[in-house]
């Protein structure tokens, strides 16, 4: 039986702090699923590209691939922008099958992990009664209200879940109310005390400014505001996979098309219905340097070295 692949979609970051915690789980998966050939790609900015991770399995034999999306919520990066890569790749390779996963969405993993990550933070301040705490959870926002809707469910299920005595949503890009505004808002109710959640695998520009702006907001207010780390390579995480991976297996991982602005007329995006599926990264794809260090391996060279030294 030949060997089969997984293509670990990742995003892509300017910071290499995010890039670096990306491989990390990367290792993680490979380690994890060792019966596999697992590589990895970007969407933008880093390397490799989707397909130069493709072409390194096929140079291996792999003739059958599944996609698995790091991305938490369906918005345009999994309905529309890998999906399109996926396919343009796949016609590159009459012999080779590419089977794509589901983001991991809304799921028990998940939300147990957002919970470990709010005990965490909990522990490191005084004890205090969850009803006067307001929980506010920060997605990174997008303009399909399909996927914004996820991050209000599982804020409804932890903060219900929880016991906290008021939570909110908040977007650190795209959507409304972004986290400054929601700052604002949540600092009328007077909670003694606000602990921010990002629903965000790792550190990178956007989150590093979710950080930033909870830090000011709360030097110069009477009560405490306090945020939790991103999400990384957790155990819980891996089981999330674990489920998306096997749901590629079997044919069942099937995205939320009943609430799809791309397949059904949806309330204030009429316009998207049937929009052509196009990628929207295709100017910045790769644009920074190329792939340095391989995940498991040393890259010593003069390229290398030469980069280092001049602090790039």
């Amino acid at each position: 039986m030949k060997k089969k692949g997984i293509l670990l979609c990742g995003h892509g970051t300017r910071r290499k702090t995010g890039t670096t915690a990306f491989k990390e789980l990367v290792a993680a998966l490979q380690a994890r699923y060792a019966d596999y050939e697992v590589d990895y790609g970007f969407l933008e900015f880093n390397h490799p590209l989707y397909e130069a991770a493709v072409e390194r399995m096929y140079q291996k034999g792999i003739r059958e691939i599944y996609a698995l999306p790091i991305i938490l919520f369906a918005g345009s990066h999994a309905k529309n922008d890998i999906p399109y890569e996926m396919n343009t790749i796949q016609s590159y390779y009459p012999d080779l099958t590419i089977k794509m996963g589901k983001h991991l969405g809304v799921n028990s993993f998940l939300l147990e992990l957002a919970q470990k990550r709010i005990l965490e933070e909990e522990r490191k301040y005084p004890q205090m009664d969850r009803k006067e705490v307001c929980l506010m959870v920060v997605g990174r926002g997008t303009t399909d209200t399909d996927a914004n809707s996820d991050v209000h469910k599982l804020a409804c299920m932890l903060g219900e879940g929880m016991g906290f005595g008021f939570t909110t949503v908040a977007y650190s890009g795209t959507a409304y109310p972004k986290v400054a505004e929601s700052l604002q808002l949540t600092s009328k109710l007077d909670f003694k005390r606000t602990i921010v959640i990002p629903f965000f695998f790792f550190t990178g520009v956007l989150l590093e400014r979710v950080y930033n702006e909870v830090k000011t907001f709360g030097e110069t207010s009477p009560n405490e505001y306090i945020y939790t780390k991103a999400f990384g390579k957790d155990e819980l995480i891996l089981k999330a996979f674990d489920e998306r991976l096997e749901e590629a297996i079997n044919g069942t991982a099937n995205m939320n098309c009943q609430l799809c602005k791309y397949r059904k007329q949806i309330v204030g995006v009429e316009s998207e219905l049937g929009k052509e599926q196009v990628g929207h990264h295709l100017g910045v794809k790769g644009i920074l340097f190329e792939e340095d260090e391989k995940v498991g391996q040393k890259d010593g060279g003069v390229i290398t070295k030469i980069k280092k030294a001049l602090g790039i």
